[in-house]
């Protein structure tokens, strides 16, 4: 089926189905993808990303198996919103690593291992889009395999904004080397956009990408002076860029900035 398709489950994975959140949007691409994870006869679900606080996708993602556990890959409103709502329509407890998001658990840690539905969640640590960031390495009988849910880290389409004020480039660079780390093949299940099939590869396209903007942005300096503003270096920098997206180009030269001047 082709992407995106509103208010369908559509199984991607041997153990994940995405539900689209009709919320498109400069920064949402064409929605936000909650995921649904589980071996299919195990009688219950995990939830990864609820979406915002949007009642007919809550209630269609509420309707089905019991939910073991709520997953946030980060706060952001459009992945965690619905988060109190939901946990209102099932009673299932929430995982983030902002403790002000996680409800009836601990803050999740790097390493830390969620179970249930019969699958395994790994906490990959990967700030830099947002200080709470988390990436999520599903695995389970009949996977073939791990499959990474990256949330913003990576996307189906695009890059990522270093998003203020918590976002910082250098740690946004390290969580990039660490998913170029994961063996050959492991297909991203990304918050936006459509999944891709190898973590790898697009990590290393996303650093070589990065790379390649922090010339442009040196560049630009030299042309500019030292002390130009972030919005400066975008009028130069993403000239050639629809101007409806400079305000997020912005604020990832922001961060481009703040790391060179580091």
């Amino acid at each position: 089926m082709s992407h995106p398709l509103y208010g369908s489950l559509r199984a991607v994975h041997p153990l994940a189905a995405v539900l689209l959140q009709d919320n498109p949007g400069p920064m949402t691409l064409d929605g936000t993808n909650t995921w649904v994870v589980g071996v299919p006869d195990s009688g219950e679900r995990i939830v990864v990303d609820p979406g915002e606080d949007d009642g007919t996708h809550l209630e269609r993602l509420a309707d089905g198996a019991p939910v073991a556990a709520v997953v946030l890959t980060h706060r952001h409103h459009d992945h965690s919103g619905g988060a109190r709502r939901f946990v209102e329509l099932t009673g299932a407890p929430v995982y983030a690593a902002d403790p002000d998001l996680a409800a009836g658990t601990e803050p999740l840690t790097d390493g830390v291992v969620i179970a249930g539905a019969g699958v395994e969640l790994t906490v990959l640590a990967t700030p830099g889009h947002t200080a709470d960031s988390v990436s999520l390495l599903l695995d389970g009988p009949g996977s073939g395999g791990p499959a990474l849910l990256s949330g913003d880290t990576v996307l189906g389409r695009g890059t990522t904004v270093i998003a203020r004020p918590d976002g910082a480039l250098g740690p946004y660079l390290e969580s990039l080397r660490r998913i170029a780390e994961l063996p050959a093949g492991v297909p991203v299940l990304p918050g936006h956009g459509p999944e891709l099939p190898d973590a790898v590869q697009v990590a290393n396209a996303y650093l070589a990408h990065r790379e390649q903007r922090l010339d442009q942005v040196r560049a630009a300096l030299e042309q500019l002076g030292p002390e130009a503003t972030a919005r400066d270096v975008v009028e130069v920098v993403y000239a050639d860029v629809d101007t409806s997206l400079w305000d997020a180009a912005e604020q990832s030269v922001t961060a481009q900035l703040e790391y060179l001047r580091a």
